[in-house]
């Protein structure tokens, strides 16, 4: 028994592998994950219920059911986060993949002006290419968050992060995303990914992240 869930396994793993954008070496894409996973359930699942005659026949069939249930949302995913990455190739926007989760980072200098909530017009094309992908790839809830940097007043800051998010928002809406599809928060000062104690770690604070969410 343990022979065939290994062998579900090994084929799903292999069968998904891809190659790493920046690197060019191949790797376990998060669909092998999901269909390894998936392998080993259905398998347990299918022998766990099948006679003791039909047990490994059981359990291939529940590991390829597995496997096809378990890779399903992998793969939606990394097809949209490598169409993300073609589109978003030196733009300065960060694609950062979390399980089955995908973020992208805008840094506040090459999205806003100083002290502004606009979007820069040169950075409109950008964005445009962003809402290409996620109609594309419409089934995803859009999380879209602002943030900033410590100085100046608290409310202040919180109220500028919801108005740049907002206009991140509000142009990914403009280029056809449906409304039903973004989300929209501000959060200010208190998610830091840096020191505010220097200029280039305040930079990296101020910035908008777009996290895609499977439904």
């Amino acid at each position: 028994m343990n022979k065939v869930i290994l062998v579900c396994v090994v084929l799903a793993l292999t069968a998904c592998m891809s190659t790493d954008p920046y690197t060019g070496n191949q790797k376990v894409s998060n669909t092998a994950k999901g269909a390894g996973i998936g392998a080993v359930a259905g398998a347990v699942i299918g022998a766990a219920t099948a006679s003791k005659k039909d047990r490994k026949k059981g359990a291939l069939i529940g590991a390829a059911g597995g496997a096809a249930v378990g890779s399903g949302i992998g793969f939606y995913m990394d097809k949209q986060e490598a169409a993300l990455r073609a589109k978003l190739e030196g733009t300065g926007v960060r694609v950062v993949r979390e399980g089955d989760n995908i973020r992208l980072i805008m840094p506040g200098n090459i999205t806003f002006g100083s002290d502004r909530h606009e979007v820069r017009p040169e950075f409109y094309s950008t964005l445009e290419s962003v809402a290409l992908v996620l109609k594309e790839f419409d089934k995803t809830v859009i999380r879209v968050a602002g943030h900033t940097d410590s100085e100046g007043d608290d409310s202040y800051n919180q109220t500028l992060s919801e108005q740049r998010a907002g206009s991140v928002g509000q142009l990914m809406i403009s280029h056809g995303v449906m409304s039903g599809r973004v989300q929209v928060s501000g959060y200010g000062e208190r998610y830091p990914v840096a020191s505010n104690d220097t200029p280039g770690g305040r930079q990296a604070n101020r910035r908008v992240e777009l996290e895609l969410v499977p439904l």
